[in-house]
């Protein structure tokens, strides 16, 4: 073996030296691999446990009726949270007044967070919602799409919230958020991570990351679960999506106003969100989470995004969103020295009859 050694040329030594270095990382990344497989099976096992506890402890035959008035420690909040609206942002103020107000946070976490259920998954989830006491009052939040209780024999709804944003600033975060991550855990490997291409240059080369289809997104979400929300460009999705924002939604938001939506959801819901614009103002960074390395595209990248149908379409409903939103705000709001603050009670009863003696 010694003769081997000071036989072979020093740069097979180094050949070598490279080649068990590589092997020892592909082995590494392969064991990592398998680790975060495991991890994910655990957790669809865990999940799959949690349910069946739920039915369990609710048989088939449990009553939806929920016709009657219904009283403020059974009230259900879902938040079908569109991916980088500040989402995460705002449920984590959620996370950290549930102890002080007392209410119940539930992540819903599909696999590979499809936004759409199986049939089965929506009627189970319809089930839990509304039986699962323990849980009530409840706030779930998710990125789920827009599902309608009453088609599943539910009288009583649930509250939906939500915000949009800007598609194209939606857009381009997202395309960043996959390649850097963000400063809420900058340690995690992202899908796209070792990509250094920009927003601008996958535009210019024709990428589909950052094709328009990638655009069609918060109209599906509010859209629902009918087979032509999710067919990008749909004209019926945008009304479908614009009925349902109306008359499904208590309050939906924009990202850019965000301070303001949590302000009159507080003045709206004071039963879940108690504190929460002060918590907003001065709370801790994690409430701030912000996607790293994003770069503002060029006038030219978004001129081009722009020109096409989806970008219009999508573009129709964010403006419907937004009009809505401010006139909500402008109805519940003052601005005075520059603070806004919430109006109070403008109504009050009179002429009550029959008297009471």
């Amino acid at each position: 073996m010694g003769l081997l050694r000071s036989t072979m040329p020093p740069h097979r030594f180094q050949l070598l030296a490279v080649l068990a270095f590589g092997v020892a990382m592909l082995f590494i990344e392969n064991q990592i691999q398998k680790l975060e497989e495991s991890r994910a099976r655990l957790e669809r096992v865990i999940a799959r446990h949690e349910v069946a506890e739920v039915e369990q402890r609710h048989s088939e035959d449990v009553r939806w009726d929920l016709s009657g008035p219904v009283d403020k420690d059974d009230m259900v909040i879902i938040y079908n949270r569109v991916p980088k609206t500040a989402s995460t942002s705002f449920t984590n103020i959620a996370y950290d007044l549930c102890g002080k107000n007392g209410f119940h946070v539930l992540h819903i976490n599909t696999t590979k967070n499809n936004p759409v259920m199986s049939l089965q998954d929506q009627v189970r989830f319809v089930r839990n919602v509304t039986s699962w006491r323990e849980m009530k009052p409840g706030f779930y939040h998710g990125h789920v799409a827009y599902l309608d209780f009453s088609k599943y024999g539910a009288r009583g709804k649930p509250m939906y919230i939500n915000v949009v944003r800007d598609p194209i600033e939606r857009l381009v975060s997202y395309y960043y958020f996959l390649r850097f991550g963000d400063d809420y855990r900058p340690g995690l490997r992202r899908r796209k991570q070792g990509d250094k291409k920009t927003f601008d240059e996958c535009v210019s080369s024709g990428g589909s990351d950052c094709a328009p289809e990638k655009l069609w997104l918060q109209i599906p979400f509010f859209c629902g679960h009918h087979s032509e929300c999710w067919d990008a460009g749909s004209r019926w999705a945008l009304e479908q999506a614009k009925y349902n924002l109306v008359n499904e939604y208590l309050l939906v938001g924009v990202t850019e106003e965000l301070e303001d939506f949590i302000m009159i959801l507080e003045a709206a819901l004071p039963r879940f969100f108690k504190g929460a614009t002060e918590l907003y103002r001065t709370g801790k960074k994690s409430h701030l989470r912000k996607t790293t390395e994003k770069k503002a595209p060029n006038k030219e990248t978004i001129a081009k995004l722009q020109q096409s149908n989806i970008w219009k379409i999508e573009n129709e409903f964010y403006e419907f969103a937004l009009e809505q939103f401010q006139f909500v705000r402008a109805h519940a709001v003052r601005e005075k020295d520059g603070e806004l603050y919430v109006l109070a009670q403008s109504f009050f009863y009179e002429k009550i009859y029959p008297k009471v003696n």
